[in-house]
C-alpha cells in the first residue's frame, strides 16, 4: 500500500483550533477527551493533551540537560477521529455564522449545530 504525500497546495481546511476541547470518536483512545495542543494542516493531524500516549526512548545528553530513559508523550491523532466539545451539548459538528461588526467588517465564528452557542472564545 503506497503512502500518498500531500503537496503544500493540497492543504485541507481543519475546523479545530489550538486550545479547543475535543473528544476522540474512534481509535485506541475512543471516548477520551482533551485539549488541542497543536494542529498540522499538512498531515491533517492534531496533537491532543493526554491522547495517543506513546513511549519514546531517549538517549541522555548532558549538554542539553536531557536525562535518558523511557519518556511518555502524545502522538498526533487524525482530525477525522476528533469532535469538538460544546459546553452544553457534548461532542457536536461545527457550523459557521457571519457577524456584521459596527466597523463594517464581517467576522466568521464557529457555532454548535445543536444549540447554536458560539464555540470561539472571543
Amino acid at each position: 500500500m503506497a503512502i500518498v504525500k500531500r503537496k503544500p497546495e493540497d492543504r485541507v481546511r481543519i475546523q479545530l483550533k489550538k486550545n479547543d476541547q475535543v473528544r476522540v470518536i474512534s481509535g485506541r483512545d475512543k471516548g477520551k477527551s482533551g485539549r488541542v495542543l497543536s494542529v498540522n494542516p499538512f498531515t491533517n493531524k492534531a496533537l491532543v493533551e493526554h491522547i495517543g500516549i506513546i513511549k519514546r526512548h531517549t538517549r541522555p545528553n548532558p549538554a542539553k540537560q536531557i536525562k535518558g530513559g523511557i519518556a511518555e508523550r502524545e502522538s498526533p491523532v487524525a482530525v477525522s477521529n476528533l469532535m469538538i466539545l460544546c459546553p452544553q451539548c457534548g461532542p457536536v459538528r461545527i457550523a459557521h455564522h457571519l457577524e456584521n461588526l459596527p466597523s463594517g467588517k464581517v467576522r466568521r465564528s464557529r457555532v454548535c449545530r445543536k444549540c447554536g452557542q458560539t464555540l470561539d472564545k472571543k
